[in-house]
């Protein structure tokens, strides 16, 4: 591989291209259109090429390196500060060469069509989760508003409401039944669709070793365990696992000086819904620990965390050691096994 280094403003049917063969130095700019792009590669000698990890840039970067390049995407909200002046297409590209040079911008691993599939099941399971609960409330809220109040848990709303709709002699307007029926029925399809991703994504699961060893890890299950491997793919990329939980989010926001040292709230970066699932997890082992009769060392641990500084602060201290363990389980690829209290 040459030191060419090529930079890459993707959009979705026009690519500019910067071409640079000395550092700091553009040598040629290229406008081309989606049936252009990869034959232009082709005929490009191997070298270094940059985009931002936005829509579509892993397809490209899996193309490219099947073509031998070697791709390296960056974060955009670390390209953006290199933008000096206007925004256009040009100064986007020429952006991405400076911020390469900076070193302590990490790169986005490129994602392999597995983890594209394994996620794209999470989006689409989060989404019917955040409509069926919409629908739930809204049904409830309906109903409220004519005086009718259906005891809590999303289980008992849709038989309640097909009883409602078909006793002549409810208090449901005639002019509602139809729309509450309709209702029932979307929040039931929505229940079906939840559960069939989640058969996909068991199905998915099966055959990877991997996911097996990070559910022995409590609180792990399914759910976090595949969007886990499809998330973060590389765990190599992450020396320790406070590296690792600080890519997720969980490690406090600092703000030092001097000798004053002040530790605050966790800084929320990186992946909210990967965080949720481990803050979820955290909660569950946390519940179940306090009808456990002789807790391992973490679940100790955790009950400590809580009585001293309240179940919140607590669960999120516990993800962050879920993270560290998951990191471990990961690097070693070896099935968790917990400590017991001694005495």
């Amino acid at each position: 591989m040459d030191t060419t280094t090529i930079a890459v403003d993707i959009a979705k049917s026009v690519f500019q291209v910067a071409v640079c063969r000395r550092t700091g130095h553009v040598c040629e700019n290229h406008r081309l259109s989606r049936a252009k792009f990869k034959p232009f590669f082709a005929q490009q000698q191997p070298a270094t090429v940059l985009m931002e990890a936005c829509s579509s840039a892993h397809h490209w970067a899996r193309q490219l390196k099947a073509l031998g390049h070697f791709v390296i995407l960056l974060p955009p909200h670390a390209v953006r500060p290199y933008v000096p002046r206007n925004k256009n297409d040009r100064t986007d590209a020429k952006a991405l060469l400076e911020a390469f040079r900076n070193k302590d911008i990490h790169p986005v691993p490129v994602k392999s069509v597995d983890q594209h599939v394994m996620m794209t099941l999470h989006r689409y399971r989060s989404a019917y989760m955040a409509q069926r609960i919409a629908r739930i409330n809204a049904t409830r809220g309906v109903l409220r508003e004519i005086g009718i109040f259906i005891p809590l848990g999303a289980a008992r709303l849709v038989p309640a409401v097909y009883d409602l709709t078909g006793d002549p002699d409810s208090a449901v307007p005639r002019s509602l039944r139809p729309i509450l029926n309709e209702a029932g029925a979307e929040i039931t399809d929505l229940k079906v669709r939840i559960h069939e991703i989640e058969h996909q994504l068991l199905s998915l699961a099966k055959d990877d070793p991997l996911i097996s060893h990070l559910r022995t890890i409590p609180g792990i299950g399914l759910l976090s365990a595949t969007a886990l491997i499809a998330h973060v793919g590389d765990i190599t990329r992450f020396p320790t696992g406070r590296h690792f939980a600080s890519y997720l989010g969980l490690t406090p926001r600092e703000h030092s000086s001097g000798l004053r040292r002040l530790l605050g709230r966790i800084f929320k970066r990186g992946d909210s819904y990967i965080r949720m699932l481990l803050i979820h997890a955290a909660q569950s082992v946390l519940w179940a620990s306090k009808r456990s009769k002789n807790p391992d060392r973490i679940r100790s641990w955790a009950l400590e965390i809580e009585r001293s500084r309240g179940h919140n602060k607590a669960a999120v201290a516990l993800a962050n050691k879920l993270a560290r363990i998951v990191w471990a389980v990961w690097i070693n690829n070896h099935r968790f096994e917990s400590i017991k209290e001694v005495g």
